[in-house]
Formats: C-alpha cells, structure tokens, sequence
C-alpha cells in the first residue's frame, strides 16, 4: 500500500423511523507500524467550517478512531465490549458507549476494507445501532501530461 491514499468511510445509524447514512472519501495517509495499519485524514465540517484531525488505527482485535479539532473523541472498537468516551463539542460534553458486535478487516496489496457493527449509548441509553465501512486504496495519479 502506498503512502497517498483514498480513504471512503460510510457509516449507518439504524433508529427507529429510517436510516441515516454518511458517506466521506478524502484524501489521507497511510503507514503501518508494528502490525497496526495507522490511516490520517482531514475532515471539513459543514456546520463550523473548521477541520478536524482524523486517525484510525487499526490492529488485529481493535479499532479506534480518533477525532480532535472542534470536537474530539478517542473511540475504542473492541469485540464483546462496551467502551465509555467523552465526545467533547463546541456544545458541551457527551457520555457515548460503544458496544461492539462485529469487526471485520481484509487486506491487500490494492487495499484495506474494515467493516464495524456496533451499539451506541448516549448518556447510558441506547440510541441507535450503527455500522461503519472504511475503505482505504492508494491514490493513483489522474494527471495527465503531453509532451
């Protein structure tokens, strides 16, 4: 994998009435170190216009991202378990649970597609349950030059 590469989340939270999908593909970077695959990207925010840092650092039974710049969040993905955060905004402080049912992750020479399924608590009640899809492939060049 090289060290340029597209980054594609998409996420889902399943609530009661519908379902709300997200969907990003940026830009990022991508090293592995000790058997961890580390990926680094930016994110715009919409409502603030502000970026945000992101890294996902990916190992073989856990998962975590984290979020830092007008909000901040370490979240922890782990099979089995529920981990508890803060996820500091510009509004206050939430207590979210993460409650996580299934991680998946395939490798390549062409790329990394990680699959998460998990509950999220707010507060100590379950709001919705939600799924997560990365994937990461190199950047190609789309350049093209005439000589």
């Amino acid at each position: 994998m090289t060290k340029d590469v597209l980054v594609a989340i998409a996420g889902l939270q399943y609530e009661l009435e519908s379902e709300e999908p997200i969907e990003v593909i940026t830009a990022g970077q991508y090293f592995c170190k000790n058997e961890k695959h580390y990926v680094l990207y930016d994110e715009i925010l919409d409502e603030m216009n502000e970026v945000c840092k992101n890294k996902i650092k990916i190992g073989t039974d856990m998962v975590e991202i984290l979020k830092s710049g007008a909000s901040n969040v370490h979240m922890v993905f782990e099979l089995g378990k529920k981990n508890l955060t803060y996820y500091n905004t510009p509004f206050g402080s939430l207590l979210i649970g993460i409650d996580t049912t299934k991680i998946e992750c395939s490798e390549s020479e062409e790329a990394i597609e990680l699959n998460i399924e998990y509950g999220l608590e707010v507060n100590y009640s379950h709001v919705s349950d939600c799924s997560i899809t990365v994937k990461i492939t190199p950047k190609k060049s789309t350049m093209k030059v005439n000589v």
